[in-house]
């Protein structure tokens, strides 16, 4: 076998994966330096010329001449005799050149350098993709559906680099097909063995800023900045922003006359609800924004403390409670993530001797629960008798038997 079949393969790959010839050179040289120190021992009495134009490749072992029988290392050292069959005019102590063809490594060892060959060229591919792709972690990318699994949509780029967008990490109206291009953020990249796993993202609040940086100008210039992005993937989303010119509206510049900038956003995000606030460091003020579109009448701050969280205590007239939560708890649960504010929402100017807050009852009622109440507004025992429990089933995580339960030992207190 030639040198040039050899490498054949090599070329091959080189074309299709644009190595460049530094590269080139580097690879092949060390895995046929690595054949020729299994075979002789050493190969650092060797030369190695490689033309990655040509697609070719040259060995050389150099030998210093010894007397006949005189030879201690056939690797480093070439007897008399044997040198003037090569050149007849060497003399003892002269440096014989001489060109090793593959056909002397073995048919066994050629077979296991074109397995190494390959091996080392796929790992600097891998390699140099996942460098690639470590440093776009965090940006917008754009693939194609190649194919579609149970439990991920698996993608090709332009050049033909594999990207994987789990079900996790899928918006729940996403529906694809093969051929659809698919728009999303880098989230990971990880070796798995050799090879590097790059997973997108479509629900990452990361992806909800890249698509404002994209879309509204002022944002990708710099000129409006996002301090905070909360998303429900699909459902709902709160994105904070601000500008250090006032001259420049943020909220009206991110949402465009009758929602025009913003519209493409939506659409993209498969309808998700985008809720554009104004950015203010007054917490109280961040977190009324947050809240919107409730209306909250007056607020208490709790700072962390130790393990506690920082709270907000939310007062709201009773007609703003169902507003200041949302459907499911969802603009609540929002408001949260955005602020960083646990937010407990309690009716203002309601008075009831009668009634009985649910802490009051914690020595029988689990604190999860009480919380679970309070999260969705309801704060007080009538609060809770008086709703439906399929409504109550529907709001919270709560089961029914639990509510049930609740609910009699809520009534049992009024009853006596």
């Amino acid at each position: 076998m030639e040198n040039i079949d050899l490498i054949n393969s090599f070329s091959e790959f080189k074309d299709d994966k644009n190595i460049d010839r530094v590269m080139l050179m580097s690879i092949l040289e060390e895995v046929f330096r690595a054949a020729l120190k299994r075979k002789y021992g050493s190969d650092e009495n060797f030369d190695i010329i490689v033309n990655p134009d040509k697609g070719d490749l040259e060995i050389w072992r150099n030998r210093i001449v010894v007397e006949d029988e005189m030879s201690e290392d056939d690797n480093e050292e070439i007897e008399l005799s044997e040198a003037r069959k090569i050149e007849p005019d060497f003399e003892v102590g002269e440096e014989v050149s001489e060109e090793i063809k593959l056909h002397q490594l073995g048919r066994r060892a050629i077979l296991a350098l074109r397995q190494n060959l390959i091996s080392k060229l796929y790992e600097h591919d891998s390699t140099n993709l996942y460098k690639k792709f470590k440093e776009l972690e965090g940006d917008l990318y754009t693939a194609e559906v190649h194919h579609i699994k149970h439990n991920a949509v698996i993608l090709l780029d332009d050049e033909g680099n594999e990207l994987v967008l789990p079900k996790s990490e899928q918006i729940r109206s996403d529906f694809f097909r093969k051929g659809d291009s698919v728009r999303g953020i880098i989230k990971t990249v990880e070796l798995r063995g050799n090879k590097p796993v790059i997973i997108l993202s479509r629900t990452a609040p990361e992806f909800l800023t890249k698509l404002f940086e994209q879309e509204i100008p002022e944002v990708f210039d710099g000129l409006i900045t996002i301090e905070g992005v909360a998303r429900i993937p699909g459902e709902k989303a709160k994105i904070a922003v601000d500008s250090y010119d006032d001259r420049i509206d943020p909220v009206g510049a991110c949402v465009g006359i009758k929602g025009s900038r913003i519209h493409g956003i939506v659409r993209e995000l498969g309808n998700e609800n985008i809720d554009v606030i104004n950015y203010t460091k007054n917490v109280q003020l961040y977190i009324s924004r947050a809240l919107s579109p409730a209306k909250v009448v007056k607020m208490d701050i709790f700072e962390a403390e130790g393990d506690k969280k920082a709270k907000a205590e939310v007062y709201l007239r009773p007609e703003e409670v169902s507003k200041a939560i949302g459907r499911n708890g969802v603009n609540i649960r929002l408001a949260t993530q955005l602020t960083g504010y646990e937010i407990d929402v309690l009716r203002d100017g309601v008075e009831d001797d009668e009634d009985v807050e649910l802490t009051e009852f914690s020595d029988e009622i689990e604190a999860w629960i009480i919380d679970e109440f309070k999260s969705i507004g309801l704060d007080t025992a009538k609060s809770v008798i008086d709703k439906d429990v399929a409504e109550l089933v529907s709001r919270t995580d709560l089961e029914e038997e639990t509510i049930i339960e609740v609910q009699r030992i809520l009534k049992e207190e009024f009853d006596r």
